[in-house]
């Protein structure tokens, strides 16, 4: 498989896990929830949690920015990719951020369940910076134009900086940077496998 691979005919697959993502919200109760988040390693932990806490979300707020995400970001590299890169892309960062998250909660000693698919949105928030550098994002706050890349790059580091001084407790910001961490290992393997596929 190579970058330039193109989609099989058919419905994208970010917008199918988009649609198990909203359907997931709407039918969530506090036994699913409880069930299938990601709690911190114990009683209350199953290996599963490592994915189907990312169709779980919060609130409608935090649904709609993921999802809007997914579908910004997640079709133009779906298109560039190939559907089997994607979603294979797109579980590696949410169990990265979901593994990260597990190893936070570990040492901090936290006992609270995380949720959400932010993980996964913010490893393909990183390919979309690197595959298409110079392609103008437009900002909410304050409403301008920036390039990908610096918006990827401040991104991250204030995810950093939110992380190491607890600023907007019950996010979990180290997640996130998991999630972007996991995609550009992945992302650094392919390039390297794609180039020596190419020599031989």
């Amino acid at each position: 498989m190579t970058g330039l691979e193109r989609n099989s005919p058919g419905v994208p697959s970010a917008l199918i896990l988009l649609g198990i993502t909203v359907v997931a919200y709407l039918i969530q109760t506090g036994d699913l929830v409880f069930k299938f988040a990601l709690w911190p390693l114990g009683p209350n932990f199953a290996p599963w949690q490592l994915v189907t806490y990312g169709f779980l979300h919060g609130g409608m707020g935090h649904l709609f920015f993921n999802m809007f995400a997914l579908y910004m970001f997640g079709l133009p590299i779906e298109r560039a990719w190939g559907t089997q890169r994607f979603l294979i892309f797109y579980f590696v960062c949410m169990i990265g951020a979901g593994l990260v998250q597990l190893l936070v909660t570990s040492l901090t000693g936290a006992i609270y369940p995380t949720i959400g698919a932010s993980g996964a949105v913010f490893g393909l928030l990183l390919a979309f910076g690197m595959m298409f550098p110079n392609q103008r994002l437009m900002l909410l706050i304050p409403p301008m134009p920036i390039k990908a890349k610096w918006f990827v790059i401040g991104y991250g580091i204030l995810t950093l900086i939110f992380g190491m001084t607890g600023t907007m407790a019950g996010v979990a910001h180290f997640a996130h940077l998991g999630g972007m961490i996991f995609g550009l290992i992945l992302i650094l393997y392919w390039g390297r496998s794609d180039y020596q596929r190419r020599r031989r």
